[in-house]
């Protein structure tokens, strides 16, 4: 079964009344959205349903056209940017990592944006960091063109942890990698979430990653969303949750789920 920390109480993170427009085009009309402490939550929606606009909104990136982020009951927009880097941690698509810096610099540079902390001390946490996404000691000194798909996203996440955020936006984490590599960034993210009880918000279309790894999924449908488990969601009579939750991919990771938890 999916697991998730503690839930309860108030949510870290409430979107209310979003509208998000650009020109006449509204991707999202009077959204809202709350994400509980501790929980794994996915936001999956179709093709120009606004996912990476939605994320950007929620860590105080885009400024939407109405409504509210509150980050701990603030507004996100309110909050200094080296604050906010001490709440949230960012993976974006395909890493985003730095081809000039080895890994250990790409990891180190929120601590020097952000912290008088001395550089010796940087580099230890840096090689916290690269134990903690799994990533061998001398990968530090590598540069990103030497890591694989599967590295280089570790080495991303190690980076959006290091300020250890209380909460952790993944963009796409599984993208173009190999489904033994992405696997292991499943695995990863679960042990994050239970080890740290960190709170994680996935924008994905992996629905690998969405059965196994979030125990809530947000979907984006008609300018808005749709928030449930995904056994829930699996029985919405709406006409694109149905397809992207029965068609031929989905069906064979369901049966991937059903397997690995011997059902």
């Amino acid at each position: 079964m999916n697991t998730r920390a503690n839930s309860s109480g108030e949510p870290i993170l409430a979107a209310s009344g979003i509208v998000n427009r650009f020109g006449k085009q509204v991707v999202h009309d009077k959204l809202s959205l709350d994400v509980m402490p501790g929980e794994i939550i996915g936001i999956a929606g179709g093709s120009g349903s606004g996912k990476s606009v939605l994320l950007k909104t929620l860590t105080g990136l885009h400024s939407p056209d109405a409504g509210e982020v509150l980050l701990k009951g603030r507004p996100v927009q309110s909050i200094a940017a080296a604050e906010r880097a001490a709440l949230i941690g960012v993976l974006f698509q395909q890493g985003a990592l730095f081809s000039s810096l080895s890994v250990a610099q790409n990891i180190m540079l929120p601590l020097r944006e952000h912290t008088l902390l001395p550089a010796g001390q940087q580099e230890q946490i840096a090689a916290m960091k690269l134990a903690l996404t799994g990533l061998p000691a001398d990968s530090g000194i590598k540069f990103p063109s030497a890591l694989s798909g599967g590295m280089v996203k570790r080495a991303a996440l190690a980076r959006a942890l290091a300020l250890d955020p209380r909460i952790l936006f993944l963009d796409e984490p599984t993208s173009d990698l190999d489904p033994i590599a992405a696997s292991g960034i499943d695995a990863l993210i679960l042990q994050l979430n239970q080890i740290l009880g960190i709170t994680v918000v996935i924008v994905t279309h992996d629905l690998t990653t969405l059965l196994n790894v979030c125990g809530r999924i947000a979907v984006l449908v008609d300018k808005t969303v749709t928030v449930d488990t995904a056994d829930q969601l699996m029985k919405s009579d709406h006409p694109w949750i149905r397809d992207f939750f029965h068609g031929p991919r989905a069906e064979g990771a369901i049966k991937a789920r059903d397997t690995s938890h011997g059902n």
